[in-house]
């Protein structure tokens, strides 16, 4: 049979089949994914045939079916192996914050380049509109700008009162959507806005840290309505950029991507190669220099935190 994860919570999957049935599943033995080194073979999102266990109400994942795309991260103690966030994705959302706890630029960035090397549009989402102060919604101005100018839709929004989720909303219909961010930015929050039937567990900032606890502990398909999913996951601490080649990074920056055939020579690395168009529109303001910080901290593979 075939069927359609909607939950992983590590060593079982939940499994909904083209009949509307659910099963728990598990994998039996080895269970690789060609040319992916992965600490979970399989994701939420991902489609999957099952066979069911004699007499009970189990199934056994048997063949995982081709991926059109997936969000991906460097697992944060193996380096040189990866955790699939969820795979077969139409957009992906990184929910961020500027305080309690704040989201950096280069953590923006990231997500964005790794939605872009697996060919996933995205877009960011501003939340906790309801505590900020003048100067910080003339910072918010600033960080939409160079986001928007880039084609990647923003939406301010208060997840807390309501505030502008409608707009958001709008953007989900006939779509599967990633939600993603840090702990404690209002993720669970938003979606138990968009969805009221979700009833997800939302947790206070912690006070020593400014960071948020873990309420989200396994990753899950949320149905808003036929043809239409929020696939949640837990709050990322950290996000490593991997199986990027050095020389294609510039491609994932939408801004360097169209500048790059201007270049002198053609293996130009942005960095310091005379006639480089990416460092002229650098000089000239054309390109953001929070930019061009997360494009030199990824190419020398920088520390991958907040």
């Amino acid at each position: 049979m075939k069927g359609l994860v909607t939950k992983s919570t590590g060593s079982w999957y939940t499994v909904q089949t083209t009949d509307g049935k659910r099963y728990d599943c598990r994998i039996k033995g080895k269970f690789r994914t060609k040319d992916i080194k992965t600490t979970n073979p399989i994701a939420v999102g991902d489609w999957v045939d099952i066979t069911l266990e004699p007499e009970q109400q189990t199934a056994i994942i048997t063949h995982l079916h081709d991926r059109k795309n997936y969000m991906i991260r460097k697992s944060i103690n193996l380096s040189k192996q990866a955790q699939i966030i969820a795979a077969n994705l139409d957009q992906a959302y990184l929910v961020v914050t500027l305080a309690s706890p704040p989201t950096s630029l280069g953590f923006i960035d990231r997500f964005l380049v790794t939605a872009e090397a697996y060919d996933i549009p995205a877009g960011v989402i501003f939340n906790k509109l309801d505590l900020f102060s003048d100067e910080g919604l003339a910072i918010l101005e600033e960080y939409r700008v160079i986001y928007e100018d880039l084609g990647y839709p923003c939406f301010e929004v208060s997840a807390l009162i309501g505030t502008n989720v409608e707009t958001i909303a709008a953007s989900l219909a006939n779509k599967v959507t990633l939600i993603s961010g840090h702990s404690g930015v209002g993720k669970s929050t938003l979606i138990n806005r968009l969805v009221p039937e979700a009833s997800l567990r939302t947790g206070k900032i912690s006070n020593w840290s400014d960071k948020g606890k873990h309420t989200t502990t396994f990753a899950e398909m949320i149905m808003i309505n036929k043809g239409s999913y929020i696939i949640d996951t837990p709050g990322i601490q950290e996000l490593g950029v991997i199986d990027i080649e050095q020389q294609e990074l510039g491609h994932f920056f939408p801004e360097m991507r169209e500048l790059m055939p201007d270049c002198r020579f053609n293996n130009c690395r942005h960095i310091n190669e005379p006639g480089c168009a990416v460092l002229s529109a650098l000089d000239d303001g054309r390109i953001s220099p929070s930019r061009y910080d997360s494009y030199l901290s990824i190419y020398h593979g920088h520390d991958s935190r907040n």
